[in-house]
């Protein structure tokens, strides 16, 4: 019956060839993100009973992109309709909210255009970053405004010079995917189907390719801040602590 497909992390869209999926959970990931920004401000701000915030999505040519944001809709858009946050430049499309080739400096510069037109004489409170890399850029941006508190910010990926600002105060979180389990779901998936076993649990309804759902098994994704980086990415061997020195 010709090869087994599988995708991996990122899926193949618009055709009926791809057999398996094995990914982390995206709509987790975006809702951890979602509920980390709402924590982090809670803490950081305790007299605050509303918030100013801006919102952050990936590229427009990832697949991936929309269901990070779809989440952590999924967890802000209520606060938004209450007026708990507020999203002060009014930006809350995708469309408008996307960062070009996931790039930092696309990032850097709408935040540097949204700082001086929304935020002269107001507060940020928070940000929504889909992941690590535009939230250092965000931070910059934040930074070279000049701005008396930085905003809670968060990420994706637990990479070092992220987990480095998370120990040191400047960005609130990440999202850690171990790409080690990623790559064990993988081989036993792949062992499993040509041994000509049926996966175990496997999510048959969340991912679409345009042309059919494809079987997926999702692992989950996990929140780190100051709080657990030890526990979650240092004790587990992702970061070897002298990295973070």
């Amino acid at each position: 019956g010709g090869a087994i497909v599988i995708a991996s992390a990122r899926l193949i869209l618009n055709t009926k060839d791809v057999d398996y999926y094995v990914s982390y959970d995206n709509e987790k990931v975006g809702e951890l993100q979602g509920q980390a920004l709402l924590d982090g401000m809670k803490a950081k701000f305790p007299d605050k009973k509303n918030y100013n915030i801006e919102l952050f999505s990936g590229s427009s040519d990832d697949a991936n992109a929309p269901v990070f944001f779809k989440g952590a809709m999924k967890i802000l858009q209520p606060k938004i309709d209450d007026g708990t946050l507020k999203v002060v430049s009014g930006q809350t499309d995708i469309k408008q909210t996307a960062t070009a080739g996931w790039k930092p400096e696309n990032a850097q510069a709408r935040m540097d255009n949204l700082l001086t037109a929304n935020y002269a004489s107001t507060e940020i409170d928070g940000v929504l970053s889909p992941n690590d890399t535009l939230a250092r850029a965000i931070i910059t941006s934040v930074k070279a405004a000049g701005k008396k508190d930085l905003p809670i910010v968060t990420g994706q990926d637990a990479e070092t010079a992220s987990v480095k600002l998370i120990i040191s105060g400047e960005q609130y979180s990440t999202v850690f995917k171990d790409t080690r389990d990623l790559a064990k779901a993988t081989v036993d998936l792949v062992d499993k189907v040509l041994s000509g076993g049926k996966p175990d649990g496997l999510d048959t309804t969340t991912y679409n390719n345009d042309v059919k759902v494809v079987p997926s098994i999702l692992l989950t994704p996990h929140e780190v801040d100051k709080s657990n980086y030890q526990a979650l990415v240092v004790d587990s061997g992702y970061i070897k602590a002298e990295d973070l020195k």
